[in-house]
């Protein structure tokens, strides 16, 4: 049964186990993220600079998505840890309920703002094809965005028992069915229309609505220790609802900077020109084959910890956190490597033009130079959503990209031109693994000692 594998299995195995499905699941993301990207990019560079503008939005979505899967994951683990199946019930039901209700924000944010957001960034006058690319893909993510907060919700809950293969099942059939709609979609092949930009954001969200209705599906016939129970679904309880969002709402808010500092980074970027911009989009692609595998080890952590900590287990705990830091190093040491060795590689899988590759290779290699401590920094602002003080996490995001990347960013943009506003990223870095370690020193003081 699940409670004897968290709370009996060697601390190091059961990481393994609990992780190693969800960084493949996380890694097919990645790759369906980057081919999205790649087959627009073949369009044109305009095509591929709008879906980049788009992208703060679709972090945004996926924050509000996270922020709820996190409240309610640290809740139910929890709640299983101290043997009350009723309150993980509970919990499985609010979750849906507060996915539903972000789901339409962002119904009415496609229908209504779409075309306000992109001409924040871009114009009619100035850049008219990469501000029609960018309102139809963006329209279309987030009016279908149902989809992604199903299949978030089905993941969490495997998560939560400890099933986590089953999230890479589900995770594996959306990315596998992107990618085949991709090309057909974007290029109009097989019969279809050539739909470009918008042909994308249906491929995407296809995929996205087959792999929540596979979740949910799978979890209504494999996970036996939670029971939803429709007909209570509006039985809300405050209680709840409270702590699920204190738990959460931090999540929503770490992602929702990296949402703002993504759209603040495009409006530097753009005033020296739109192939900056892409270098960065493309950036962030990429890197997403480094830090998806931590945030999947974050996803085996984070049960671990919360089920042991309801379980008042501190030794169990604390290696948990030694291995997940030391694994997640390892990763993005790798990922260090792979960039400064194969800048032009990367920049080429999205049909980099001369101009891109002149400015996009020192760019990635100055950029990646902040691998080396990001992965220490990811795990410990998930070890403070485990112990319930998803607050810090928050405060560190808003420290790292608020108060020291964007600032940076602007000041180098202005006084020493683009080649220095990349460094905006190491910089940052170092501030955000310090203020991680200060707090994780007053958190195992307060919380794990005491257990």
């Amino acid at each position: 049964m699940r409670e004897n594998k968290m709370g009996v299995m060697p601390v190091g195995k059961l990481l393994v186990t609990m992780s190693l499905p969800m960084m493949a699941s996380m890694l097919v993301q990645a790759l369906y993220n980057v081919v999205d990207s790649v087959f627009v990019s073949r369009v044109s560079e305009n095509a591929f600079t709008a879906v980049s503008l788009a992208f703060p939005i679709q972090t945004l979505i996926i924050a509000f998505a996270s922020g709820v899967g996190v409240g309610m994951n640290a809740l139910l683990s929890r709640a299983l840890g101290e043997k009350r199946p009723d309150e993980a019930n509970k919990v499985a039901r609010h979750g849906l309920v507060l996915m539903a209700a972000s789901f339409v924000l962002f119904l009415i944010f496609g229908l209504f703002l779409a075309r306000p957001f992109m001409v924040t960034q871009v114009t009619a006058e100035t850049d008219p094809q990469i501000l029609e690319y960018g309102v139809q893909y963006l329209s279309i993510v987030s009016v279908f965005s149902f989809g992604i907060f199903g299949q978030i919700y089905a993941e969490r809950l495997f998560q939560s028992t400890g099933k986590t293969v089953y999230s890479m099942v589900t995770q594996g059939v959306g990315a596998v069915i992107n990618i085949i709609l991709d090309p057909i979609m974007i290029f109009g092949l097989l019969g279809f229309p050539r739909m470009e930009a918008a042909g994308a954001a249906i491929a995407t969200v296809i995929g996205q609505i087959v792999a929540a209705i596979l979740g949910l599906v799978l979890n209504a016939r494999v996970n036996r220790e939670i029971k939803l129970e429709p007909r209570r679904i509006f039985e809300l309880d405050g209680r709840v609802i409270r702590q699920m969002l204190v738990i959460g709402v931090p999540t929503t808010v770490m992602q929702a900077i990296g949402s703002l500092m993504s759209y603040v980074m495009n409006r530097i970027l753009m005033a020296f020109d739109s192939t900056a911009a892409a270098v960065f989009g493309a950036y962030f692609k990429v890197q997403s084959f480094v830090c998806m595998p931590v945030f999947g080890l974050n996803a085996g952590m984070v049960p671990i910890i919360a089920y042991n900590y309801g379980a008042r287990s501190r030794e169990r705990i604390t290696k948990c956190i030694k291995y997940s830091v030391l694994l997640a190093e390892a990763i993005t040491t790798v990922g260090f490597l792979i960039f400064q060795l194969f800048p032009e590689t990367l920049l080429g899988f999205f049909d980099a033009s001369p101009y891109m590759l002149e400015i996009g290779v020192p760019a990635l290699r100055i950029i990646s130079t902040h691998f080396l401590l990001c992965g220490a920094s990811i795990v410990i602002g998930s070890v403070f959503q485990a112990l319930g003080n998803g607050v810090y996490s928050a405060i560190v995001s808003f420290l790292r990209q608020v108060v020291v990347l964007l600032p940076v960013a602007y000041i180098f943009s202005k006084v020493f031109g683009l080649a220095a506003v990349w460094w905006c990223f190491p910089i940052a870095e170092a501030v955000s693994l310090a203020t991680c370690v200060v707090l994780l020193a007053r958190i195992n003081k307060n919380i794990v000692s005491k257990l």
